[in-house]
């Protein structure tokens, strides 16, 4: 009897155990996705606010006094449009060619009767921690004769050595069975790597494309230095870059923040465009695209990130 009471009082004590671990775990993520999805909730807020009552502050949830103003001004910029089609066409076609570029010389290097594959190994990592820096990068641009063109968006992005990392562990996770049964099928590496490996490799492909398409997106500064003299070059986010900062300089000419606010607060009737009030439009109209995208390729970007370092 005793037996079966420590049992129970054992067993008890377990399941509260349990109760209080669980319901410490969700508190912890509760605050995690709170943390999270807040800053960006408030960002959009503001976006939607009138952007001299933005400067008193206290915006939370919702905006205080609706307006579109901020996307109006925003999407009447000069260049806006075609600097959208520059990034996404930009965005478009480095991806799709880095990450084929990738992948193909993934495969290469994976293969382990390529004599060269651990010296062209090291060479490629090595770069990928150590580079020659902004002015050499530079010169080197200028030397190739990519200054001032659209091909200075695709030609340097053409491999991505942390991307070529990810792929060729996932490579090498593959059975080698599957390229010798295509071999003696007869087909030659080229149809192997479209026919057999790129299929395998899906997971991998998304995530790398993510990344890629991430970075090609968010990239401005390539812009700023090759291609600042060509308006009709300049990406979304450049121009995004270049509005904020035009917006901030017309503040601070005009009055100091705090006399705005003092005007906001005194009940005057206005509908100017803030710095605060048009960064909250640009991260939106920034990010947006992104968000729109990722819950497609979630799937694979999991799997991609957890399978590629699992050997048969």
């Amino acid at each position: 009897m005793d037996k079966k009471n420590q049992y129970y009082t054992a067993r008890r004590q377990t399941l509260i155990s349990n109760v209080i671990f669980d319901i410490i775990i969700y508190l912890v993520l509760a605050f995690v996705v709170v943390a999270t999805v807040y800053p960006f909730w408030n960002t959009i807020a503001i976006s939607f606010n009138d952007g001299l009552d933005s400067l008193t502050g206290g915006i939370k949830l919702l905006p205080r006094k609706w307006t579109l103003q901020n996307y109006t001004n925003l999407f009447q910029t000069p260049r806006i449009f075609q600097a959208g089609i520059i990034s996404v066409t930009r965005t478009v076609l480095q991806t799709v060619l880095s990450v084929f570029c990738t992948c193909i010389l993934a495969y290469a290097l994976s293969r382990k009767e390529f004599v060269l594959r651990k010296p062209l190994t090291t060479i490629l990592v090595i770069s990928m921690y150590v580079n020659a820096g902004l002015i050499p990068g530079y010169m080197l641009i200028k030397n190739l004769h990519l200054l001032g063109k659209y091909s200075v968006y695709i030609i340097p992005c053409l491999v991505d050595i942390f991307n070529f990392i990810l792929v060729r562990t996932y490579i090498n996770g593959l059975p080698d069975s599957f390229v010798e049964s295509a071999r003696i099928d007869g087909a030659n590496e080229f149809r192997i790597f479209l026919q057999i490996i790129m299929p395998l490799i899906v997971p991998s492909v998304a995530m790398v494309s993510l990344f890629t398409a991430v970075g090609a997106w968010n990239s401005w500064f390539d812009t700023y230095l090759y291609c600042s003299n060509k308006p009709k070059l300049h990406s979304l986010q450049y121009v995004l870059m270049s509005f904020l900062q035009a917006s901030q300089n017309q503040s601070s000419n005009a009055n100091d923040a705090g006399a705005m606010a003092l005007a906001a607060s005194s009940g005057a009737s206005t509908s100017m465009v803030t710095p605060i009030s048009i960064r909250s439009s640009i991260t939106v109209v920034a990010t947006l695209p992104i968000l729109v995208v990722y819950p497609f390729v979630q799937k694979y970007f999991v799997v991609g990130m957890t399978i590629g370092g699992v050997k048969e």
